[in-house]
């Protein structure tokens, strides 16, 4: 039996945990449906994290009476076992109060979002009366398990995930027929460069477009144990790198570098973190992983100092198939490395003149960081077609337009592909004799379930929606970044990696084949028209206003203007420091699929918007002026 509209949802988590886009998302649909939702303050959320203490039991129980609350939704993505005690004194604190499970009690659900172990314990010790999301729940998924009845489920909720329902269906039936088991590596067309220090990305493509083009597989791979030494280590990645060479499934490796490897290449590491992943502190071991993977292509992170230096080393050592730079990121914004961000901009964009120099292509590894801190749709096209006009102002020739689809997680098919659309759209047209763009398409980082079976589906359904953003476009994409099923619960292995990619390539296939059968969903139709001319006619407006209004735009101070004036909102950005206090302070919600700038749960137009920026670059100016010589 489903829920009343009288009822009110209350979504708490703890203070310490800056996980938030599940919660946005989960209040956004519920509240779409019709529902009161009330989410904790910073108060309510100190107390569930001092639920130990005595005196915050009142601050919560005053919370729940105060709000009506009768649906409790609890969130913790931080330690497992922290997350079952406190889900486990919480609900004892309910119990005594007479609030839950009484015949009196006005909580009569609740319902529990973490990581997969705590969800696990949480299930059995509660043989399912706490209802548990682990990860990778569709929007009318999410609402029917928490109680919501159908019929209150509104139809563009329903019909948004249609397309996402009908790609699974695709998916199922993949998996289901096991076919791709038996599916063999592609016998690559060898060139005279193929496998030496001298091939190229542009070369393994253009042999593709001449004899049959079938997209280049990307993967990356980065294990590291912590019972093993560092030499342990290399020697295990390197005999992974032979295996995954020998079985001829990938075409470009990408080498899942430790922290440390990016932060402090060369120098002693006693004392220091490693932060899982490769740990590689030499050229020569570079030298041997190129050795050991070949002839597949090579590539990996930039570092997060000596940015520059560390990109001559990579092409010295690896012969680097593209580099990928980050502009506003891995810095002091998300603590990935010590420059400031205008430090960074500049050292990115000097590195970005000496790639262009020696022919390579850049990657702008940059639109899905804006979105991991909360940046709506707009944004997320805007950030990368300012990084590529940026680097064809620098000189480069071929541009890697890197595309994180289901990011957030709860984004809408339909809603990815008219974003998508627009990003690959509006940076074709820098395109000239000169400047290049290949796209290269990959699964969200938080898009797979934690059940290997079903994230096995994930990844053929989000192989089918790569097809579709460039539909009619038999070249499109050109490389497909293939994240590993088991992301959810563990890194890959070559095994299951090869395992991952011989899905990808079996689902492209059939889909295609459906596809010309006309046995595949619609993905021209007026819902999915309308979102593409929306985000269009919005961000070329954003562009065209910006660059008005920063004339320097395409320089380390322009981009740094940019961001500080709140051209690009990240109001889930976890630094507190007054200097991006602009770029902070938006509202961002899940509206109808997507996301979208919100003020007091109002759409925040565009011209409203452009306003506040423009009146911020004063002040932006002045922060730039004063903390920085330039």
């Amino acid at each position: 039996m489903g829920v009343l509209k009288s009822e009110t949802f209350g979504m708490i988590k703890t203070l310490m945990d800056a996980h938030t886009m599940g919660i946005n998302a989960s209040v956004a649909l519920l509240r779409d449906c019709g529902y009161r939702v009330v989410i904790s303050t910073p108060q309510v959320e100190e107390a569930l994290e001092k639920i130990n203490v005595d005196s915050m039991h009142r601050i919560i129980v005053n919370w729940i009476k105060t709000n009506n609350i009768t649906r409790l939704g609890i969130s913790y993505r931080l330690d497992p076992n922290t997350a079952v005690d406190i889900v486990g004194r919480l609900v004892r604190l309910l119990k005594s109060e007479g609030l839950y499970e009484s015949s009196t009690a006005c909580i009569k659900s609740i319902h529990f979002a973490g990581l997969a172990p705590a969800c696990e314990k949480i299930d059995k010790e509660y043989n399912g009366r706490i209802c548990t999301f682990k990860g990778g729940e569709s929007s009318e998924e999410t609402l029917l398990v928490m109680g919501i009845p159908k019929a209150d489920i509104p139809k563009c909720i329903t019909e948004g995930c249609k397309y996402d329902k009908e790609l699974l269906d695709f998916g199922k039936e993949i998996i289901n027929k096991e076919s791709y088991k038996t599916f063999k590596p592609l016998v690559r067309n060898k060139y005279s460069e193929y496998g030496t220090f001298n091939d190229l990305l542009v070369k393994r493509l253009s042999y593709n477009f001449e004899y049959g083009f079938q997209p280049l597989i990307r993967a990356h791979l980065g294990p590291f144990s912590t019972e093993l030494t560092r030499q342990q280590c290399l020697k295990e990645y390197n005999k992974w790198c032979k295996e995954l060479a020998d079985a001829g499934y990938l075409d470009i490796l990408s080498i899942g570098t430790s922290q440390l490897s990016q932060s402090n290449f060369g120098e002693n590491w006693e004392g220091k973190v490693n932060g899982g992943g490769v740990p590689v502190n030499s050229k020569q071991e570079y030298k041997d992983i190129w050795e050991a993977a070949n002839p597949m292509l090579v590539r990996t992170y930039s570092g997060t100092k000596n940015i520059k230096e560390m990109a001559k080393m990579y092409e010295e050592t690896i012969n680097i198939a593209w580099h990928a730079l980050s502009f506003w990121w891995f810095d002091e914004l998300d603590g990935r490395g010590p420059n400031s961000l205008y430090k960074n901009l500049k050292e990115h964009i000097n590195t970005i003149k000496y790639i262009a120099k020696v022919g390579k292509p850049v990657e702008a590894n940059v639109p899905h960081h804006f979105a991991f801190r909360g940046c709506d749709d707009i944004t997320y096209i805007v950030s990368a077609y300012l990084s590529a006009k940026m680097s064809k102002k620098c000189g480069v020739n071929t541009f890697v337009l890197q595309n994180m689809l289901n990011t957030p997680r709860a984004t809408w098919g339909i809603q990815d592909l008219a974003k998508s659309r627009v990003m690959l759209k509006l940076i074709k047209e820098l395109e000239d004799e000169n400047f290049k763009v290949i796209m290269q398409t990959r699964a969200g980082l938080d898009y797979f379930k934690p059940d290997l079976d079903e994230a096995k589906i994930q990844l053929a359904a989000v192989t089918a929606m790569m097809d579709d953003i460039d539909a009619n476009n038999i070249h499109s994409p050109e490389i497909i970044h293939v994240v590993s099923y088991c992301e959810a619960l563990f890194l890959a292995n070559p095994e299951i990696l090869n395992e991952s990619i011989k899905i990808t390539r079996y689902a492209l296939n059939e889909y295609r084949r459906q596809k010309s059968l006309g046995m595949t969903p619609d993905v021209y139709n007026d819902d999915i028209i309308n979102r593409t001319l929306f985000l269009e006619m919005e961000s070329r407006k954003i562009i065209n206003e910006m660059e008005k209004a920063i004339p320097y735009l395409y320089s380390p101070e322009g981009l740094y203007i940019a961001f500080v004036a709140g051209w690009l909102p990240v109001p889930e950005l976890w630094s507190e420091s007054e200097e991006f206090f602009c770029a902070k302070s938006w509202q961002t919600k899940m509206t109808n699929g997507g996301v979208h700038l919100h003020e007091n749960g109002i759409l925040l137009s565009t011209d409203v918007r452009i306003n506040k920026c423009v009146g911020n670059i004063p002040d932006a100016e002045y922060k730039l002026k004063h903390k920085y010589s330039y």
